[in-house]
């Protein structure tokens, strides 16, 4: 199983030193990708654009949206662009991540109804698949820039039945925002019967995610971090989920090892801490 390390591009506070020095420490190490979340209605950084800037300054490691949320976007064929471009700067590096997201501010900040919005994702699916296959869309042809040998990775980020019919529909894999090693080895096996329902070739990737925080106020950073982000979901889940960092090395290098066996291809360690020391933190307890 590869492990990754996700971007504090969505702790607030962060700053630009901070954000491309852990950036650049990542690339240096044998973390399989760099990976964002998504918000809209909170202080982060926007994730494509995060990544083009990460883009700039790394050669080797995957750029992940893990997830990108995609209905309140709007404009898929927009939205393939700027996967391309990413993924063209970046030496063909991108792996785009979507979800249809749930919070209701988000969506109103963008003027998009909350209603609706599955169907909606999967048209946008659709589309981004049209462009990324070269449709001509106008006078000059194709919207570019043309993908360097293929298309970014697509994953389908979510848990409800329909997530599974879609990774196999339109995806390339399933990734899981949260949850514990039994729920994704559930998933996994959801998503590998979508797979053959649909009549797909090889095998699905699947990808999962923790949070973490080490060194010295590590469980300080988790808690105040995790339950900010998490407080629209209400005190129960938030504290449920700072609760559920790992906060020392033992617990990284368990949750490593639970979710090897729960049939994950790769896991993406999110940090609770803006400090570049995480990266080297991390890497010593898992690398």
């Amino acid at each position: 199983m590869e492990v990754g390390i996700g971007l504090p591009a969505t702790i607030p506070g962060v700053t630009r030193d901070d954000l491309l020095e852990s950036v650049r420490r990542a690339d240096a190490t044998g973390f399989s990708s760099l990976a964002v979340i998504d918000r809209l209605v909170y202080p982060n950084h926007e994730p494509l654009i995060a990544l083009a800037a990460a883009a700039a300054v790394t050669e080797r490691i995957r750029l992940m949206t893990d997830i990108l949320i995609l209905p309140y976007r709007v404009n898929a064929a927009l939205v393939a662009k700027q996967a391309l471009t990413v993924h063209s700067v970046s030496g063909r590096r991108l792996v785009l991540g979507v979800a249809v997201g749930l919070r209701p501010d988000d969506f109103e900040a963008s003027g998009v109804p909350l209603e609706g919005r599955g169907e909606r994702f999967e048209e946008m699916l659709a589309e981004i698949r049209a462009v990324w296959a070269g449709e001509k869309r106008g006078f000059a042809g194709a919207i570019g820039p043309p993908p360097p040998d293929g298309p970014p990775e697509l994953l389908i980020g979510g848990r409800v039945e329909a997530t599974f019919r879609r990774a196999a529909r339109f995806g390339d894999g399933w990734t899981m925002g949260g949850g514990t090693p039994d729920q994704f080895a559930a998933g996994v096996e959801k998503l590998r019967a979508a797979w053959r329902e649909a009549g797909r070739d090889g095998e699905p990737r699947a990808v999962a995610l923790a949070y973490f925080a080490l060194g010295e106020g590590a469980e300080e950073h988790a808690d105040r971090y995790l339950h900010h982000y998490y407080a629209v979901a209400g005190e129960e889940l938030g504290s449920a989920i700072a609760q559920s960092a790992a906060t020392d090395e033992t617990t990284v290098r368990g949750y490593v090892e639970a979710f090897a066996g729960a049939g994950a291809d790769e896991f993406i360690l999110f940090p609770c801490s803006p400090h570049p020391d995480q990266v080297d933190r991390l890497a010593q307890a898992t690398l």
